[in-house]
This record gives C-alpha cells, structure tokens and sequence, in this order.
C-alpha cells in the first residue's frame, strides 16, 4: 500500500490499557494556562522510567471551562491505584504555585473519582465555594486566593499507539514527523508525551545482552546503523533515519484517527520513503492497530 507516494508497510501498532484523568488548568491568560501545563506534564514522557505519562491534549476557549477563562486540558495516564497520588503530585506542585492559575476535573461524569485533598494546603483558612455549578475550595495564597475543584474522575484508556516515519536522512524523516506533529496536535482525546510529541530513542522491552535487568533498551531492530550488523533487521533498505510518534488516548478510536491523520500529514511532505509501526509480536497489549486498516 502507498499513501502519497510513500509505502506503509502491513504491520500493527500495539497498545495497551491504561486508566486517563483529564485536569483542566485555567489562567488569567491563555500564556499562563499553558505555562501551568506544561509545568505539570514535566517528566512524563514514558511509564518505563517516570512516575506516569501525561501532555497537553489541547487549549480551550473561556467558553469551554468551569470558570469562564482561557485553559488547557491536560491528560495524566497511570495505573489506577497510583492515579491520586500524580494528580495530586502535579496539581499541588505545579498548578496551585502557577500564578493565576486554577485546576478543575475533565471528567466530570466518570463514575470513579478520588479527592486530592488540595484544601488542606489552606491549613484551616481554607473555604469552600462554588465555580461554575462545580463543588470548588478557595484556599488563601500570597497573590490572592487560588480556587480549584479537589475531587477528580479517571476512565479506562489506551496506551502506546504509534508510528515509524523513516527517510533517507535524518532531516527527511525528521520533516515528515513534524508535519505529522503539527496534524495531531490539539487532538481532542490524545496525547503525546515526549518532547514536540517525536520520539528519537525508541525502545524494546527488556534487554538482550546485559546480565543485570533493566525494564528496556534500544529497539536495535529498527535502528539503521545495525542493519548490516544484526540479524532481524526491520529497517528497509535506504533509510538511515526513523523517527516515532507515540500516542495515548481516550478510546481506540481516537487514536486510529489520530493515527491516520498524521500519517497522511507525514507522507504529503514528499520526504517520506516508509511507514511502519512499533510492536512486540503481541506480547505487550491486547490492542492491534493495523496501518493498512486505518485506509480502508
């Protein structure tokens, strides 16, 4: 199959469950809104060595959140258990400090919930309110009050859905997932949590020539310097560079559509020889996202 001249091999990306909470940030301004966000999206690229994955999902107009101001929506995804303890962590640490900067639940409706416990920060000077029809807390803080919901909703995800953009050079394929970035950015329901959303490193499961464990290490099938010297090379003859996208979302649908519209993006950039999918035979997650299904 080719899609704009570029050939998508007949391979899947494999996902897995994971549980998401959505917190909506609000600021002042749309500058201090996504300040606050990024902030709290902070070492979060990959559950392989930080405490959870998270991004921004996208900005919002005041129109769109509880207290009439501008915002993000940022996605915090963990295993259930541990979900308190990273929004907490991250609304505590890198909102409420955040100057002008609020926090409110982007699943309002989800029927399992936890308190942050935000309001004992006010260390009894603490009252309650209410914002937007929302149970809120308005704690005293030095350049005011900060105001914030402290109760919180988390659903049921997917985790890992990807794809390989490989060119000839590294600014080919590098070109192809920028474009591919530029596409899924702001995608309602999907998030990418390494740095511009591009990941350079990707990485296998475990390691093969190492005696002490370690939970992973390069993926040296797709990496084109080993192609002559490994057996089992999946990189295609010509490409010396390949970049990854990976994506966690609300359901799997979003992310076959977030899928398909950056690779569409990538491959219109005319500097994209292949496009290809990270996956483990099965052996991580019950979710199968054929490339060729996702144009037909």
């Amino acid at each position: 199959m080719e899609i704009n001249g570029t050939v998508i091999l007949d391979t899947f990306a494999e996902a897995f469950p994971t549980w998401l909470s959505r917190v909506i940030i609000t600021a002042a301004t749309p500058e201090w809104a996504y300040r606050a966000a990024v902030e709290a999206t902070g070492f979060a690229t990959s559950k392989i060595g930080c405490p959870c994955e998270a991004g921004i999902e996208r900005t919002l107009s005041p129109a769109e959140t509880p207290d009439g101001r501008p915002g993000c929506s940022v996605l915090i995804c963990s295993e259930k258990k541990s979900m308190k303890s990273h929004v907490a962590g991250r609304i505590s640490q890198c909102i409420l400090p955040a100057p002008t900067a609020s926090a409110f639940d982007g699943f309002p409706r989800a029927t399992s919930r936890f308190y942050t416990r935000m309001h004992y920060f006010g260390d009894r000077y603490e009252e309650r309110c209410v914002v937007g029809g929302r149970e809120c807390w308005k704690i005293p803080v030095m350049e005011g009050d900060y105001v914030g919901e402290e109760r919180f909703g988390t659903v049921k995800g997917i985790a890992g859905g990807n794809f390989l953009i490989m060119g000839k050079d590294r600014q080919s394929a590098l070109s192809g997932a920028v474009a591919a970035m530029e596409k899924i950015t702001g995608t309602e329901g999907v998030i990418t949590s390494f740095a511009g959303g591009i990941v350079g490193s990707g990485s296998k499961v475990g390691c093969a020539n190492y005696r002490f464990p370690m939970p992973a290490s390069t993926n040296h099938l797709w990496c084109p310097g080993l192609r002559d010297r490994i057996n089992g090379s999946l990189v295609p003859e010509g490409v010396t560079s390949i970049y990854e996208i990976v994506m966690n979302g609300v359901d799997e649908l979003s992310l076959r559509n977030a899928m398909k519209a950056g690779i569409e993006s990538a491959t219109g950039t005319g500097s994209v020889m292949y496009i290809g999918a990270s996956n483990f035979d099965g052996r991580l997650g019950q979710y199968r996202l054929s490339l060729h299904d996702l144009f037909r």
